[in-house]
């Protein structure tokens, strides 16, 4: 089975159902986030500093739209999507979530309260070998929402789990194997069919294909389009490749030391950068035409260290066109063009280069 053939979660109409969910609506309004984890010494454990992992992020994500988020090693990525799915508790701010047609806040909400939202909000692990536990089988791991929640059991919970493996292109013969027997497609396949499962509204994708060879990735990435095209979901994809994202996203959100420095349409991102931290990333990314020069941006230093940021713009010291005003004052996120909003004090003024298609 080819996963074009694949059919429809049961019980929902392709057509229907995408546009049922694609309103245009927001699905989630993150506000001005942060996450600071306590340094402590001595034996009294005392605090004598935060690690700012995430330090005031403010994003939306409508109905079956996905955003890109994108961004060196550290920046903070998987941080903000482990508090969005509310796995990890904001040190400040809102997450703001569309349920049962209503917008509510999730950060101040107990376990016991998230428990019926996190049906509409799940997540693609990045590693396919230990996000799947290697004493369950197929069946069980892709049941176990389902059995959490108290969906469904018996003949329709085998009935259910074969249209979700049906769906992600598996063959439900192997319903019963264990992961050992999978490959990382396939076993990242069996996490995406785990994530449909309570047919969730919201998928955090986290690095989803970064362990796989790029022909796999491809497969995968084909796949998410697939299953959102049919379900009208929403994702927030995390990841550090920028040519991956620009395959999957509808808007792309930059990050660089705990913040957001650029967020657009990822064809504005890619075409006509606005910040000079998105410049020096997409000139890293490798050209498909041999011909093609490549104008690469080394940038000077190192990341600074989280627990000790620098004044003014974070990205000062590493930028080739930092000047007094970025030392002393922290530009904000602002709206430069319609749609399009940089944390840069020159964003109007700088004439910086994009990748050419």
């Amino acid at each position: 089975m080819t996963i074009d053939d694949a059919a429809p979660a049961p019980g929902l109409s392709a057509t229907a159902e995408s546009a049922e969910r694609k309103t245009g609506q927001v699905l989630l309004d993150v506000r001005d986030i942060k996450k600071h984890f306590p340094i402590q010494r001595g034996l009294l454990r005392r605090t004598i500093g935060h690690v700012k992992a995430v330090d005031g992020v403010s994003f939306q994500i409508d109905e079956g739209e996905t955003l890109g988020l994108v961004g060196e090693s550290g920046c903070g990525k998987t941080t903000t999507g482990r508090m969005v799915l509310r796995a990890s508790k904001p040190t400040a701010g809102e997450i703001w979530f569309r349920h049962d047609g209503e917008m509510v806040d999730l950060t101040p909400m107990s376990r016991r309260q998230l428990k019926p939202i996190r049906r509409d909000m799940q997540v693609i692990f990045q590693d396919p070998f230990s996000s799947l536990n290697p004493r369950m089988t197929v069946l069980e791991i892709v049941a176990e929402p389902l059995v959490i929640h108290g969906v469904t059991d018996g003949d329709e919970l085998r009935s259910r789990v074969r249209e979700l493996l049906e769906m992600v292109g598996l063959r439900v013969q192997h319903m019963n194997r264990f992961p050992h027997a999978f490959s990382g497609g396939q076993r990242q396949r069996i996490g995406v069919a785990r994530a449909l499962a309570l047919e969730p509204k919201l998928i955090v994708a986290d690095e989803p294909v970064s362990a796989l060879d790029v022909s796999i990735q491809a497969q995968v990435l084909n796949l998410l389009k697939d299953l959102q095209a049919r379900l009208g979901l929403a994702y927030l994809f995390v990841s550090h490749d920028l040519s991956v994202v620009e395959h999957i996203s509808d808007r792309v959100a930059v990050m660089y030391l705990g913040g957001i420095v650029e967020i657009a349409p990822a064809q504005r991102v890619y075409a006509a950068p606005k910040h000079p931290y998105t410049e020096a990333l997409l000139s890293a990314i490798p050209k498909t035409n041999p011909d093609q020069q490549s104008r690469r941006i080394i940038l000077q230093g190192d990341v600074p260290n989280p627990a000790n940021p620098p004044s003014g713009c974070t990205f000062h010291p590493r930028c080739r066109f930092a000047q007094e005003i970025c030392k002393t004052q922290k530009p904000p996120l602002v709206e430069v063009e319609p749609g399009h909003q940089a944390a840069c004090h020159f964003a109007n003024e700088l004439q910086l280069v994009g990748i050419e298609h």
